[in-house]
């Protein structure tokens, strides 16, 4: 029954991480076309796909511990699914493993995705500041600086006089 309990923890956690790679991929498209109020809709929507992945996470975390407890073992400090493959014979080991695998391909590509979007949107940023640095007046002087004028010269070569000249 645990072993069930897992297993359709680590299902929910890849339907929810597939769920999150959608929406990263609209962020995609939806940072191309510059469509800010769908953005931050988006954003919205990835909020709450993170605030379930996080309890389901936790819901996963706890029915480890209840396989380890139910198996009279001692549980580890943080209990994973790897601890879990040690123990499970076939065929849930092989059930398991898939689950995992497929969880984390899932996560991988969201990852990839996320990073690709990070690097859109940095992009965006540096065309935006290059645009305002277009169109913003700069500040430079038109007068001279006491510097310009004095140069490198020392105060002191200025101030001597060549009286055989």
């Amino acid at each position: 029954m645990t072993l069930e309990a897992i297993l359709t923890n680590m299902d929910q956690l890849e339907k929810l991480h597939r769920s999150l790679l959608r929406i990263a991929n609209d962020k995609t498209n939806r940072i191309k076309q510059n469509d800010i109020s769908a953005l931050d809709q988006l954003l919205k929507d990835e909020q709450a796909h993170l605030a379930a992945i996080l309890q389901t996470d936790n819901a996963r975390e706890q029915a480890v511990i209840r396989f380890f407890t139910e198996q009279g073992r001692p549980v580890p400090l943080k209990p994973s699914i790897s601890d879990v493959l040690e123990l499970t014979q076939e065929p849930d080991h092989t059930r398991l493993k898939e689950a995992k695998d497929r969880l984390l391909q899932a996560i991988h590509e969201l990852k990839w995705q996320n990073d690709l979007n990070q690097k859109l949107t940095y992009q965006s940023l540096q065309f935006v500041n290059l645009s305002l640095d277009a169109v913003r007046p700069r500040t430079d002087s038109v007068n001279y600086t006491k510097k310009e004028i004095q140069g490198n010269a020392k105060s002191s070569d200025l101030t001597s006089f060549d009286s055989h000249a």
